[in-house]
């Protein structure tokens, strides 16, 4: 994992140490792009993601520019039965898929949501999350996206002429949906952000996206809300060259997953208080072939459910 990692290794944390929950984890195939789709994985542990329907997709995508589904992200409803997902459509386009599900298996209408259609310049929209702000009551959309002219002082850094920043919409039904704003601009391009609650801490992880100078890492800030203000940003916490984070939380400690996608394989980096970090990859055990999606809590009789599926 490198130098990142490699400053205070801590020790495991025993299964039998972490409360009794249980997790899914959705994820897309980067290499499969014939069979499309979003798949499931449980874990009794948080370690071993068994396959969900034999690694099957329990949604096919039909929305969208190219009608792809990739980096999938899932949040359950805080005061409702439904599992909303999100995830991208298209390699260039203004659209976000979005669909909601009870049991993760049968999944309503989807729909094409056009976020970045009133932003002239928008080049693409790439890795949509989800996060409930608790004190606004509303769900925050993001993503990240290039729009062409804006940000000049970071052209040319990445590949393809790309230059994202972290953009957002609020909702609070999914039917209506505040204009697209920028959410996060740290001086240079970042994508694939996601948020993670610990500690009473709010922090947004994201890749560093820059090829010149390379950096292509992951780095974290604390955030007020999901709106910001953002604090300062940290040093990377992982080698270069990976992308995708998905954290969730283990006991005590964070837990972030990353697509190491020059490899095609899922690595890992765990921690208490965001300061030190150890590798945990050998520990997790993912499908193969699994990319970039997110890890969530769900209850005994649903995991039980997509167990049997």
């Amino acid at each position: 994992m490198g130098a990142a990692l490699a400053a205070g290794l801590l020790p495991c944390l025993p299964a039998a140490a972490v409360r009794a929950e249980r997790w899914a984890f959705g994820y897309f195939k980067n290499r499969d792009e014939g069979h499309p789709g979003l798949r499931l994985a449980v874990s009794a542990d948080g370690l071993a993601f068994e396959p969900v329907q034999a690694d099957e997709p329990v949604l096919l995508p039909t929305v969208g520019e190219n009608r792809l589904l990739r980096d999938p992200c899932i949040l359950k409803d805080p005061a409702g039965p439904w599992f909303h997902a999100v995830w991208t459509t298209a390699w260039e386009g203004v659209t976000v898929g979005y669909a909601r599900s009870r049991d993760l298996l049968n999944w309503e209408a989807q729909v094409a949501l056009p976020v970045m259609a009133d932003v002239p310049g928008t080049r693409n929209v790439w890795a949509p999350e989800i996060v409930f702000d608790t004190d606004r009551r509303e769900f925050v959309i993001f993503w990240s996206s290039t729009v062409r002219g804006r940000f000049s002082d970071s052209a040319g850094t990445s590949e393809d002429d790309y230059n994202h920043r972290i953009f957002c919409t609020r909702t609070r039904d999914f039917q209506s949906f505040t204009p697209a704003q920028l959410l996060f601009d740290p001086g240079y391009s970042v994508i694939d952000a996601t948020f993670h609650r610990s500690g009473g801490k709010l922090r947004m992880i994201f890749k560093d996206e820059r090829l010149k100078p390379e950096h292509k890492w992951l780095q974290w800030c604390e955030a007020r809300t999901p709106l910001g203000p953002f604090g300062p940003v940290s040093r990377p916490f992982t080698r270069s060259w990976v992308e995708g984070p998905a954290a969730f939380q283990r006991g005590s400690e964070t837990i972030v997953l990353f697509d190491s996608y020059r490899d095609n394989r899922f690595e890992a980096a765990a921690t208490r208080d965001f300061k030190t970090w150890r590798d945990a990859s050998a520990q997790v055990r993912l499908p193969a072939g699994a990319s970039h999606g997110s890890v969530f809590p769900i209850d005994e009789s649903l995991y039980e459910a997509l167990r049997r599926a």
